[in-house]
Protein backbone atom coordinates (compact mmCIF):
# COMPACT_ATOMS: atom_id res chain seq x y z
CA UNK A 1 0.00 0.00 0.00
CA UNK A 2 1.50 3.38 -0.97
CA UNK A 3 2.35 5.62 1.91
CA UNK A 4 0.61 8.98 2.21
CA UNK A 5 2.45 12.06 3.30
CA UNK A 6 -0.50 13.84 4.83
CA UNK A 7 1.35 16.89 6.22
CA UNK A 8 1.81 18.30 2.71
CA UNK A 9 -1.92 18.99 2.65
CA UNK A 10 -1.81 20.89 5.92
CA UNK A 11 -0.77 23.88 3.84
CA UNK A 12 -3.81 23.63 1.61
CA UNK A 13 -6.60 24.31 4.07
CA UNK A 14 -8.59 27.53 3.79
CA UNK A 15 -6.98 29.08 6.85
CA UNK A 16 -3.46 28.43 5.58
CA UNK A 17 -4.06 29.06 1.86
CA UNK A 18 -1.57 31.56 0.51
CA UNK A 19 -2.81 31.64 -3.10
CA UNK A 20 -6.01 33.49 -3.75
CA UNK A 21 -8.92 32.18 -5.84
CA UNK A 22 -8.36 35.00 -8.36
CA UNK A 23 -4.89 33.80 -9.31
CA UNK A 24 -6.19 30.96 -11.50
CA UNK A 25 -7.67 31.68 -14.89
CA UNK A 26 -10.36 29.05 -14.39
CA UNK A 27 -13.10 29.49 -11.81
CA UNK A 28 -14.68 26.66 -9.85
CA UNK A 29 -18.38 26.23 -9.15
CA UNK A 30 -19.48 26.19 -5.53
CA UNK A 31 -20.05 22.42 -5.50
CA UNK A 32 -16.56 21.88 -6.92
CA UNK A 33 -15.09 24.03 -4.14
CA UNK A 34 -17.04 22.00 -1.58
CA UNK A 35 -15.63 18.81 -3.02
CA UNK A 36 -12.11 20.20 -2.85
CA UNK A 37 -12.63 21.28 0.75
CA UNK A 38 -13.67 17.74 1.67
CA UNK A 39 -10.52 16.36 0.05
CA UNK A 40 -8.27 18.81 1.90
CA UNK A 41 -9.98 18.21 5.24
CA UNK A 42 -9.66 14.45 4.86
CA UNK A 43 -6.00 14.57 3.94
CA UNK A 44 -5.18 16.93 6.80
CA UNK A 45 -6.43 14.29 9.24
CA UNK A 46 -5.15 11.32 7.27
CA UNK A 47 -2.69 8.90 8.86
CA UNK A 48 0.09 7.23 6.92
CA UNK A 49 -0.97 4.63 4.36
CA UNK A 50 -4.33 6.30 3.84
CA UNK A 51 -5.22 6.59 0.15
CA UNK A 52 -8.12 8.76 -0.90
CA UNK A 53 -10.69 8.24 -3.65
CA UNK A 54 -12.97 11.03 -4.87
CA UNK A 55 -16.20 10.40 -6.82
CA UNK A 56 -17.98 12.93 -9.03
CA UNK A 57 -20.33 12.22 -11.97
CA UNK A 58 -19.22 12.46 -15.58
CA UNK A 59 -19.58 16.09 -16.58
CA UNK A 60 -19.16 17.31 -13.01
CA UNK A 61 -15.66 18.66 -13.63
CA UNK A 62 -13.26 16.22 -12.00
CA UNK A 63 -10.42 17.51 -14.20
CA UNK A 64 -11.14 21.09 -13.12
CA UNK A 65 -11.01 20.08 -9.47
CA UNK A 66 -7.77 18.14 -9.58
CA UNK A 67 -6.18 20.84 -11.76
CA UNK A 68 -6.84 23.38 -9.02
CA UNK A 69 -5.59 20.89 -6.42
CA UNK A 70 -2.42 20.53 -8.49
CA UNK A 71 -1.91 24.29 -8.67
CA UNK A 72 -2.31 24.78 -4.94
CA UNK A 73 -0.24 21.74 -4.03
CA UNK A 74 2.72 22.87 -6.13
CA UNK A 75 2.53 26.41 -4.76
CA UNK A 76 2.37 25.34 -1.11
CA UNK A 77 4.46 22.16 -0.93
CA UNK A 78 7.09 23.05 -3.58
CA UNK A 79 6.89 19.43 -4.69
CA UNK A 80 5.89 18.00 -8.05
CA UNK A 81 2.64 16.41 -9.16
CA UNK A 82 2.16 13.39 -11.42
CA UNK A 83 -1.21 12.85 -13.10
CA UNK A 84 -1.90 9.41 -14.57
CA UNK A 85 -4.40 8.68 -17.32
CA UNK A 86 -5.19 5.60 -19.43
CA UNK A 87 -5.94 7.30 -22.77
CA UNK A 88 -3.84 9.61 -24.91
CA UNK A 89 -6.89 11.86 -25.45
CA UNK A 90 -7.20 12.33 -21.69
CA UNK A 91 -3.53 13.29 -21.52
CA UNK A 92 -4.04 16.10 -24.00
CA UNK A 93 -7.25 17.33 -22.36
CA UNK A 94 -5.71 17.24 -18.89
CA UNK A 95 -2.61 19.10 -20.06
CA UNK A 96 -4.76 21.82 -21.65
CA UNK A 97 -6.83 22.18 -18.50
CA UNK A 98 -3.71 22.50 -16.35
CA UNK A 99 -2.45 25.30 -18.60
CA UNK A 100 -5.77 27.02 -17.94
CA UNK A 101 -4.80 26.99 -14.28
CA UNK A 102 -1.33 28.37 -15.03
CA UNK A 103 0.27 24.98 -14.33
CA UNK A 104 3.18 24.38 -16.69
CA UNK A 105 3.27 20.66 -17.40
CA UNK A 106 4.96 18.00 -19.49
CA UNK A 107 3.09 15.15 -21.20
CA UNK A 108 4.95 11.85 -21.10
CA UNK A 109 3.72 10.00 -24.17
CA UNK A 110 5.28 7.51 -26.58
CA UNK A 111 7.46 10.26 -28.11
CA UNK A 112 9.14 11.00 -24.78
CA UNK A 113 12.03 8.59 -24.23
CA UNK A 114 13.91 10.51 -21.54
CA UNK A 115 13.50 13.58 -19.33
CA UNK A 116 16.90 15.30 -19.20
CA UNK A 117 15.41 18.63 -18.05
CA UNK A 118 12.64 17.49 -15.77
CA UNK A 119 13.35 20.26 -13.29
CA UNK A 120 11.83 22.65 -15.82
CA UNK A 121 8.43 21.21 -14.92
CA UNK A 122 6.47 20.90 -11.70
CA UNK A 123 3.76 18.71 -13.15
CA UNK A 124 3.76 15.65 -15.42
CA UNK A 125 0.83 14.06 -17.24
CA UNK A 126 1.51 10.48 -18.26
CA UNK A 127 -0.07 7.52 -19.98
CA UNK A 128 0.11 4.65 -17.52
CA UNK A 129 1.56 2.12 -19.99
CA UNK A 130 4.12 4.56 -21.39
CA UNK A 131 5.33 5.64 -17.95
CA UNK A 132 5.49 2.06 -16.75
CA UNK A 133 7.68 1.10 -19.70
CA UNK A 134 10.03 4.05 -19.15
CA UNK A 135 10.34 3.33 -15.42
CA UNK A 136 11.04 -0.35 -16.03
CA UNK A 137 13.66 0.50 -18.65
CA UNK A 138 15.10 3.07 -16.22
CA UNK A 139 14.87 5.71 -18.95
CA UNK A 140 12.97 8.04 -16.65
CA UNK A 141 13.31 8.61 -12.93
CA UNK A 142 10.77 11.11 -11.70
CA UNK A 143 12.17 12.94 -8.70
CA UNK A 144 10.59 15.02 -5.97
CA UNK A 145 7.02 13.92 -6.77
CA UNK A 146 4.80 14.42 -3.74
CA UNK A 147 1.30 13.94 -5.16
CA UNK A 148 0.04 11.34 -7.64
CA UNK A 149 -3.43 11.94 -9.08
CA UNK A 150 -5.08 8.99 -10.82
CA UNK A 151 -7.77 9.92 -13.34
CA UNK A 152 -10.47 7.33 -14.12
CA UNK A 153 -9.19 5.44 -11.09
CA UNK A 154 -11.61 2.53 -11.52
CA UNK A 155 -9.31 1.10 -14.22
CA UNK A 156 -6.90 -1.45 -12.79
CA UNK A 157 -3.96 -0.67 -15.07
CA UNK A 158 -2.78 1.96 -12.58
CA UNK A 159 -2.02 -0.58 -9.85
CA UNK A 160 1.24 -1.58 -11.53
CA UNK A 161 2.69 1.89 -10.87
CA UNK A 162 1.82 2.23 -7.21
CA UNK A 163 5.02 0.69 -5.90
CA UNK A 164 7.08 3.34 -7.74
CA UNK A 165 5.49 6.10 -5.64
CA UNK A 166 5.22 4.61 -2.18
CA UNK A 167 6.14 7.87 -0.47
CA UNK A 168 3.61 9.98 -2.34
CA UNK A 169 0.10 11.12 -1.61
CA UNK A 170 -2.31 9.09 -3.78
CA UNK A 171 -5.57 10.70 -4.90
CA UNK A 172 -7.82 8.69 -7.21
CA UNK A 173 -10.75 10.35 -9.01
CA UNK A 174 -13.60 8.58 -10.76
CA UNK A 175 -17.27 8.89 -11.65
CA UNK A 176 -17.91 5.31 -10.57
CA UNK A 177 -15.93 3.87 -7.62
CA UNK A 178 -16.45 0.32 -8.85
CA UNK A 179 -13.41 -1.55 -10.13
CA UNK A 180 -13.34 -2.63 -13.78
CA UNK A 181 -12.20 -6.01 -12.46
CA UNK A 182 -14.40 -7.63 -9.84
CA UNK A 183 -11.39 -9.59 -8.55
CA UNK A 184 -9.53 -6.36 -7.74
CA UNK A 185 -11.92 -4.25 -5.63
CA UNK A 186 -11.05 -0.60 -5.11
CA UNK A 187 -11.13 -0.82 -1.32
CA UNK A 188 -7.88 -2.80 -1.57
CA UNK A 189 -6.07 0.33 -2.81
CA UNK A 190 -8.11 3.16 -1.33
CA UNK A 191 -9.00 3.54 2.32
CA UNK A 192 -11.61 6.27 2.06
CA UNK A 193 -14.19 7.40 -0.47
CA UNK A 194 -15.41 10.96 -0.69
CA UNK A 195 -18.64 11.28 -2.67
CA UNK A 196 -19.33 14.48 -4.58
CA UNK A 197 -22.68 15.88 -5.65
CA UNK A 198 -25.10 13.47 -7.32
CA UNK A 199 -26.24 13.53 -10.93
CA UNK A 200 -29.71 14.57 -9.79
CA UNK A 201 -28.20 17.57 -7.96
CA UNK A 202 -26.19 18.62 -11.00
CA UNK A 203 -29.27 18.28 -13.22
CA UNK A 204 -31.58 20.15 -10.85
CA UNK A 205 -29.10 23.01 -10.57
CA UNK A 206 -28.46 23.32 -14.29
CA UNK A 207 -24.92 21.89 -14.42
CA UNK A 208 -26.02 18.89 -16.49
CA UNK A 209 -28.84 18.45 -19.00
CA UNK A 210 -32.13 16.79 -18.06
CA UNK A 211 -32.55 13.34 -19.64
CA UNK A 212 -35.67 12.02 -21.31
CA UNK A 213 -35.37 8.23 -21.48
CA UNK A 214 -37.11 5.75 -23.77
CA UNK A 215 -36.69 2.01 -23.26
CA UNK A 216 -37.39 -0.67 -25.85
CA UNK A 217 -37.66 -4.22 -24.55
CA UNK A 218 -35.02 -6.55 -25.96
CA UNK A 219 -34.72 -10.28 -25.27
CA UNK A 220 -31.13 -10.92 -24.20
CA UNK A 221 -31.27 -14.69 -23.64
CA UNK A 222 -28.83 -15.30 -26.52
CA UNK A 223 -26.10 -13.12 -25.00
CA UNK A 224 -23.11 -14.78 -23.32
CA UNK A 225 -21.03 -13.49 -20.41
CA UNK A 226 -17.28 -13.24 -20.98
CA UNK A 227 -14.33 -13.53 -18.61
CA UNK A 228 -14.56 -9.79 -17.84
CA UNK A 229 -18.09 -10.20 -16.52
CA UNK A 230 -19.75 -8.38 -19.42
CA UNK A 231 -21.58 -9.59 -22.51
CA UNK A 232 -19.26 -10.91 -25.21
CA UNK A 233 -18.75 -9.03 -28.44
CA UNK A 234 -19.48 -12.13 -30.50
CA UNK A 235 -22.87 -12.84 -28.94
CA UNK A 236 -23.74 -9.14 -29.05
CA UNK A 237 -22.87 -8.95 -32.75
CA UNK A 238 -25.13 -11.92 -33.44
CA UNK A 239 -28.08 -10.32 -31.65
CA UNK A 240 -27.66 -6.66 -32.58
CA UNK A 241 -26.45 -7.35 -36.11
CA UNK A 242 -29.58 -9.34 -36.92
CA UNK A 243 -32.21 -7.73 -39.17
CA UNK A 244 -35.01 -7.43 -36.55
CA UNK A 245 -32.74 -5.59 -34.09
CA UNK A 246 -31.41 -3.29 -36.80
CA UNK A 247 -34.98 -2.43 -37.76
CA UNK A 248 -35.87 -1.86 -34.10
CA UNK A 249 -32.93 0.56 -33.82
CA UNK A 250 -33.98 2.42 -36.96
CA UNK A 251 -37.57 2.59 -35.75
CA UNK A 252 -36.48 3.92 -32.34
CA UNK A 253 -34.33 6.61 -33.99
CA UNK A 254 -37.12 7.71 -36.32
CA UNK A 255 -39.67 7.72 -33.50
CA UNK A 256 -37.65 9.52 -30.81
CA UNK A 257 -34.59 11.17 -32.36
CA UNK A 258 -35.27 12.05 -35.99
CA UNK A 259 -33.24 15.11 -36.99
CA UNK A 260 -31.27 15.23 -33.74
CA UNK A 261 -27.50 14.87 -33.39
CA UNK A 262 -27.24 11.23 -32.35
CA UNK A 263 -24.44 9.11 -30.93
CA UNK A 264 -24.95 5.34 -31.09
CA UNK A 265 -22.94 2.98 -28.88
CA UNK A 266 -22.44 -0.64 -29.97
CA UNK A 267 -20.55 -3.58 -28.47
CA UNK A 268 -18.91 -4.82 -31.67
CA UNK A 269 -17.45 -3.43 -34.88
CA UNK A 270 -19.59 -5.79 -36.99
CA UNK A 271 -22.74 -4.41 -35.37
CA UNK A 272 -21.66 -0.81 -35.90
CA UNK A 273 -20.96 -1.46 -39.59
CA UNK A 274 -24.39 -3.06 -39.95
CA UNK A 275 -25.92 -0.01 -38.30
CA UNK A 276 -24.05 2.19 -40.76
CA UNK A 277 -25.40 0.20 -43.72
CA UNK A 278 -28.97 0.18 -42.34
CA UNK A 279 -29.11 3.94 -41.82
CA UNK A 280 -27.38 4.67 -45.12
CA UNK A 281 -29.92 2.56 -47.02
CA UNK A 282 -32.70 4.39 -45.19
CA UNK A 283 -31.35 7.68 -46.57
CA UNK A 284 -29.65 9.06 -43.46
CA UNK A 285 -26.16 10.56 -43.38
CA UNK A 286 -24.15 8.55 -40.86
CA UNK A 287 -20.51 7.74 -40.13
CA UNK A 288 -18.86 4.83 -38.34
CA UNK A 289 -15.93 5.12 -35.91
CA UNK A 290 -13.89 2.48 -34.09
CA UNK A 291 -10.34 2.02 -32.82
CA UNK A 292 -9.09 0.87 -36.21
CA UNK A 293 -9.57 4.33 -37.70
CA UNK A 294 -6.39 6.37 -38.16
CA UNK A 295 -5.93 9.55 -36.08
CA UNK A 296 -6.56 11.59 -39.24
CA UNK A 297 -9.79 9.70 -40.02
CA UNK A 298 -10.94 10.06 -36.44
CA UNK A 299 -10.27 13.80 -36.46
CA UNK A 300 -12.18 14.26 -39.72
CA UNK A 301 -15.14 12.17 -38.53
CA UNK A 302 -15.41 14.00 -35.20
CA UNK A 303 -15.11 17.37 -36.94
CA UNK A 304 -17.97 16.35 -39.26
CA UNK A 305 -20.00 15.19 -36.25
CA UNK A 306 -19.38 18.45 -34.44
CA UNK A 307 -20.44 20.70 -37.31
CA UNK A 308 -23.44 18.79 -38.73
CA UNK A 309 -26.62 19.54 -36.70
CA UNK A 310 -28.37 16.23 -37.48
CA UNK A 311 -25.27 14.02 -37.65
CA UNK A 312 -25.50 10.35 -36.72
CA UNK A 313 -22.35 8.65 -35.47
CA UNK A 314 -22.21 4.90 -34.78
CA UNK A 315 -19.25 3.85 -32.66
CA UNK A 316 -17.65 1.06 -30.65
CA UNK A 317 -16.35 1.85 -27.12
CA UNK A 318 -13.84 4.45 -28.30
CA UNK A 319 -15.99 7.48 -27.35
CA UNK A 320 -16.91 6.42 -23.81
CA UNK A 321 -13.99 8.39 -22.31
CA UNK A 322 -11.77 11.20 -23.57
CA UNK A 323 -14.56 12.55 -25.78
CA UNK A 324 -16.56 15.69 -25.12
CA UNK A 325 -19.05 17.00 -27.66
CA UNK A 326 -21.68 19.12 -25.86
CA UNK A 327 -23.91 19.38 -28.95
CA UNK A 328 -24.93 15.70 -28.75
CA UNK A 329 -28.71 15.57 -28.38
CA UNK A 330 -29.40 11.83 -28.28
CA UNK A 331 -27.54 8.84 -26.89
CA UNK A 332 -28.61 5.42 -28.16
CA UNK A 333 -27.44 2.40 -26.18
CA UNK A 334 -27.56 -0.18 -28.96
CA UNK A 335 -26.05 -2.74 -26.64
CA UNK A 336 -26.46 -4.31 -23.25
CA UNK A 337 -23.80 -4.06 -20.58
CA UNK A 338 -23.21 -5.41 -17.09
CA UNK A 339 -20.79 -2.55 -16.39
CA UNK A 340 -22.23 0.24 -14.26
CA UNK A 341 -19.22 2.40 -15.18
CA UNK A 342 -19.79 1.98 -18.92
CA UNK A 343 -23.50 2.70 -18.48
CA UNK A 344 -22.77 6.07 -16.86
CA UNK A 345 -19.97 6.89 -19.28
CA UNK A 346 -22.09 6.31 -22.38
CA UNK A 347 -25.08 8.36 -21.22
CA UNK A 348 -22.79 11.05 -19.82
CA UNK A 349 -21.63 11.88 -23.38
CA UNK A 350 -24.97 13.59 -23.98
CA UNK A 351 -25.37 15.37 -20.65
CA UNK A 352 -23.35 18.52 -21.30
CA UNK A 353 -25.27 21.79 -21.16
CA UNK A 354 -25.20 24.67 -23.64
CA UNK A 355 -27.08 27.98 -23.68
CA UNK A 356 -29.58 26.42 -26.10
CA UNK A 357 -29.43 22.86 -24.75
CA UNK A 358 -30.77 21.88 -21.33
CA UNK A 359 -32.23 18.46 -22.19
CA UNK A 360 -31.12 15.35 -24.05
CA UNK A 361 -32.61 12.03 -25.10
CA UNK A 362 -31.56 8.53 -24.05
CA UNK A 363 -32.77 5.52 -26.06
CA UNK A 364 -32.06 2.19 -24.36
CA UNK A 365 -32.04 -0.97 -26.48
CA UNK A 366 -30.27 -3.19 -23.95
CA UNK A 367 -32.53 -3.22 -20.84
CA UNK A 368 -29.78 -1.19 -19.15
CA UNK A 369 -32.16 1.19 -17.36
CA UNK A 370 -34.04 -1.78 -15.92
CA UNK A 371 -30.72 -3.28 -14.80
CA UNK A 372 -29.10 -0.21 -13.20
CA UNK A 373 -31.94 2.25 -12.71
CA UNK A 374 -32.36 5.64 -14.40
CA UNK A 375 -29.13 7.53 -15.13
CA UNK A 376 -30.04 10.35 -12.73
CA UNK A 377 -31.19 8.16 -9.85
CA UNK A 378 -29.32 8.44 -6.57
CA UNK A 379 -26.78 5.70 -5.87
CA UNK A 380 -25.20 4.48 -2.64
CA UNK A 381 -21.58 4.81 -3.78
CA UNK A 382 -20.27 4.14 -0.28
CA UNK A 383 -22.11 0.82 -0.23
CA UNK A 384 -20.80 -0.11 -3.68
CA UNK A 385 -17.25 0.86 -2.67
CA UNK A 386 -17.35 -1.19 0.55
CA UNK A 387 -19.15 -4.27 -0.79
CA UNK A 388 -18.90 -4.38 -4.60
CA UNK A 389 -19.58 -8.14 -4.68
CA UNK A 390 -22.90 -7.65 -2.93
CA UNK A 391 -23.92 -4.95 -5.39
CA UNK A 392 -22.93 -6.92 -8.49
CA UNK A 393 -24.49 -10.15 -7.27
CA UNK A 394 -27.78 -8.38 -6.63
CA UNK A 395 -28.18 -6.71 -10.01
CA UNK A 396 -31.51 -7.55 -11.59
CA UNK A 397 -31.02 -10.55 -13.87
CA UNK A 398 -32.01 -10.55 -17.52
CA UNK A 399 -34.61 -13.21 -16.78
CA UNK A 400 -36.23 -11.06 -14.08
CA UNK A 401 -36.18 -8.03 -16.38
CA UNK A 402 -37.79 -9.93 -19.24
CA UNK A 403 -40.51 -11.27 -16.96
CA UNK A 404 -41.83 -7.73 -16.77
CA UNK A 405 -41.82 -7.17 -20.52
CA UNK A 406 -45.24 -6.47 -21.98
CA UNK A 407 -45.63 -6.87 -25.70
CA UNK A 408 -47.62 -4.07 -27.31
CA UNK A 409 -48.58 -4.72 -30.89
CA UNK A 410 -47.43 -1.83 -33.12
CA UNK A 411 -50.26 0.20 -34.66
CA UNK A 412 -49.32 -0.77 -38.23
CA UNK A 413 -49.60 -4.48 -37.32
CA UNK A 414 -52.77 -3.97 -35.29
CA UNK A 415 -54.41 -2.50 -38.40
CA UNK A 416 -53.83 -5.83 -40.17
CA UNK A 417 -56.04 -7.43 -37.50
CA UNK A 418 -58.69 -4.71 -37.39
CA UNK A 419 -61.54 -7.26 -37.74
CA UNK A 420 -60.52 -8.88 -34.43
CA UNK A 421 -62.07 -7.22 -31.39
CA UNK A 422 -59.66 -8.82 -28.92
CA UNK A 423 -55.99 -9.60 -29.59
CA UNK A 424 -54.82 -9.95 -25.99
CA UNK A 425 -54.01 -13.20 -24.18
CA UNK A 426 -53.13 -13.36 -20.48
CA UNK A 427 -50.70 -16.28 -20.26
CA UNK A 428 -50.39 -16.12 -16.45
CA UNK A 429 -54.15 -16.07 -15.88
CA UNK A 430 -54.77 -18.93 -18.31
CA UNK A 431 -51.97 -20.97 -16.73
CA UNK A 432 -53.45 -20.53 -13.24
CA UNK A 433 -56.88 -21.57 -14.54
CA UNK A 434 -55.41 -24.62 -16.27
CA UNK A 435 -53.55 -25.75 -13.14
CA UNK A 436 -56.62 -25.15 -10.99
CA UNK A 437 -58.55 -27.55 -13.24
CA UNK A 438 -55.65 -30.07 -13.16
CA UNK A 439 -55.16 -29.84 -16.89
CA UNK A 440 -51.83 -30.27 -18.65
CA UNK A 441 -49.72 -27.07 -18.88
CA UNK A 442 -49.53 -27.33 -22.67
CA UNK A 443 -53.26 -26.49 -22.77
CA UNK A 444 -52.12 -22.89 -22.31
CA UNK A 445 -50.22 -23.04 -25.60
CA UNK A 446 -53.13 -24.77 -27.32
CA UNK A 447 -55.54 -22.02 -26.27
CA UNK A 448 -53.10 -19.34 -27.38
CA UNK A 449 -52.76 -21.01 -30.79
CA UNK A 450 -56.54 -21.15 -31.10
CA UNK A 451 -56.80 -17.40 -30.52
CA UNK A 452 -54.05 -16.59 -33.02
CA UNK A 453 -55.72 -18.90 -35.52
CA UNK A 454 -59.00 -17.02 -35.08
CA UNK A 455 -57.25 -13.67 -35.60
CA UNK A 456 -55.61 -14.81 -38.83
CA UNK A 457 -58.82 -16.36 -40.20
CA UNK A 458 -60.92 -13.30 -39.39
CA UNK A 459 -58.57 -11.01 -41.28
CA UNK A 460 -57.72 -13.15 -44.35
CA UNK A 461 -59.38 -14.09 -47.61
CA UNK A 462 -57.15 -17.07 -48.34
CA UNK A 463 -54.34 -19.22 -46.92
CA UNK A 464 -51.62 -16.99 -48.40
CA UNK A 465 -52.91 -13.92 -46.57
CA UNK A 466 -53.30 -15.95 -43.38
CA UNK A 467 -49.71 -17.18 -43.50
CA UNK A 468 -48.50 -13.64 -44.08
CA UNK A 469 -50.33 -12.61 -40.93
CA UNK A 470 -48.63 -15.41 -39.00
CA UNK A 471 -45.28 -13.81 -39.83
CA UNK A 472 -46.51 -10.52 -38.38
CA UNK A 473 -47.31 -12.33 -35.13
CA UNK A 474 -43.72 -13.49 -34.61
CA UNK A 475 -42.94 -11.11 -31.72
CA UNK A 476 -46.31 -11.74 -30.07
CA UNK A 477 -45.71 -15.50 -30.30
CA UNK A 478 -42.20 -15.14 -28.85
CA UNK A 479 -43.61 -13.05 -26.00
CA UNK A 480 -46.31 -15.60 -25.14
CA UNK A 481 -43.88 -18.50 -25.38
CA UNK A 482 -41.44 -16.78 -23.03
CA UNK A 483 -44.17 -16.05 -20.45
CA UNK A 484 -45.27 -19.68 -20.63
CA UNK A 485 -41.69 -20.86 -20.06
CA UNK A 486 -41.53 -18.76 -16.90
CA UNK A 487 -44.73 -20.38 -15.67
CA UNK A 488 -43.27 -23.89 -16.02
CA UNK A 489 -39.76 -22.82 -14.91
CA UNK A 490 -38.14 -23.98 -18.12
CA UNK A 491 -36.62 -21.16 -20.13
CA UNK A 492 -33.40 -22.38 -21.77
CA UNK A 493 -32.54 -20.94 -25.18
CA UNK A 494 -32.98 -24.29 -26.92
CA UNK A 495 -36.34 -24.91 -25.31
CA UNK A 496 -37.65 -21.45 -26.21
CA UNK A 497 -36.46 -21.87 -29.79
CA UNK A 498 -38.12 -25.29 -30.10
CA UNK A 499 -41.33 -24.12 -28.45
CA UNK A 500 -41.69 -21.12 -30.78
CA UNK A 501 -41.02 -23.23 -33.88
CA UNK A 502 -43.51 -25.88 -32.72
CA UNK A 503 -46.07 -23.14 -31.97
CA UNK A 504 -45.77 -21.65 -35.46
CA UNK A 505 -45.95 -25.08 -37.10
CA UNK A 506 -49.17 -25.96 -35.26
CA UNK A 507 -50.63 -22.55 -36.03
CA UNK A 508 -49.95 -23.13 -39.72
CA UNK A 509 -51.67 -26.54 -39.62
CA UNK A 510 -54.68 -25.04 -37.85
CA UNK A 511 -55.14 -22.54 -40.66
CA UNK A 512 -55.44 -25.34 -43.21
CA UNK A 513 -58.69 -26.40 -41.55
CA UNK A 514 -60.30 -23.11 -42.55
CA UNK A 515 -58.97 -22.65 -46.11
Amino acid sequence: MPKLVAPFFMFLSKKNMVISEKTAKKQLYDYQKRGMDKIFQSLEKAPDNHNLLYQLPTGGGKTVIFSEITRRYIANSKKKVLILTHRIELCAQTSAMLHGFDVTNKVIDSKVKELPAQNDYKCFVAMVETLNNRLQDEKIDLKDVGLVIIDEAHYNSFRKLFHHFENCVMLGVTATPLSSNIKLPMYENYDELIVGESISYLVENGYLSTPTTYCYDVGLSSLKIGANGDYTVRSSDMLYGDFPMLQKLLYAYEEKSLGKKTLIFNNGIATSLNVYDTFTKAGYEIKHLDNTNTPKERKEILEWFKNKPDAILTSVSILTTGFDEPTVETIILNRATKSLTLYFQMIGRGSRVLPNKTTFTVIDLGNNVARFGPWDTKIDWHGIFRTPDFYLNNLVTDTEIEKHFKYVMPDEIRMKFNKSADISFDVDAVYKDVRKKNLRPKVVIERSIEQHTKMCVENSEDIVEARNLVELLSEDIAYRVRLFSYCICKSTDNYLKWLKEDYEEKLGKNLLKFF
